[in-house]
């Protein structure tokens, strides 16, 4: 970027945050749903109903706080040695994540159209319905990994600016997604050995 760095620009970045901010609430509300008993579109039933409840409690304060962290850390971007650290898990959340739901949605896919058989822990599910499961994973969980990925990608994107840096940040992020993923997929159909990935 000869010479001039990378320039945050806090209304710019923080412009995109309420969009994701909304989308990591609501999963936060909806693992909160299930914590407090709730059974609406429940896939199963829990082998241990009070320790499916404590997994999703654990799991709502974790995503309430990743929902807000993006906004809370905004002052952070006009730091230029902050800044970097902020790009850096930027990336690794946004490799992260989006390798998460891009390895479950495919599986969740194949297991719809009888090609890949998932299997569920009896310490967890006393009982499944693998198509409801796979239809929620689908349509509730993977999506708000892939939003999260994306978004803290178009972070890093708009803190960049146009030039090398950013090509580069975003490059070494799709390589990584894509070698992950295949990775990841190698290992669920059962090419490889089994490789925990997300």
């Amino acid at each position: 970027m000869h010479g001039q760095g990378c320039s945050a620009r806090p209304a710019a970045v923080g412009a995109g945050e309420p969009g994701t901010w909304g989308v990591g609430l609501s999963y936060a509300l909806y693992r909160g749903y299930y914590a407090v008993g709730g059974t609406l579109l429940l896939p199963g039933r829990p082998a241990d109903p009070v320790q499916f409840r404590l997994i999703n409690a654990v799991a709502a304060v974790i995503l309430a706080i990743a929902a807000a962290l993006p906004i809370a850390v905004l002052p952070l971007w006009q730091i230029p040695r902050a800044r970097w650290v902020l790009l850096a898990v930027c990336w690794a959340v946004a490799v992260g994540c989006c390798t998460h739901a891009l390895i479950n949605g495919i599986q969740r896919v194949l297991s719809l159209a009888g090609l890949l058989r998932i299997e569920y822990s009896p310490t967890v599910w006393a009982s499944i319905d693998r198509r409801a499961a796979d239809l929620q994973d689908l349509f509730f969980n993977e999506p708000w990994f892939l939003v999260e990925g994306l978004g803290c990608g178009a972070l890093g994107w708009i803190v960049l600016g146009s030039g090398r840096r950013r090509r580069w940040w975003v490059g070494t992020a799709i390589t990584a997604i894509s070698v992950l993923t295949v990775i990841g997929m190698l290992s669920a159909t059962g090419v490889i050995g089994r490789t925990i990935i997300g």
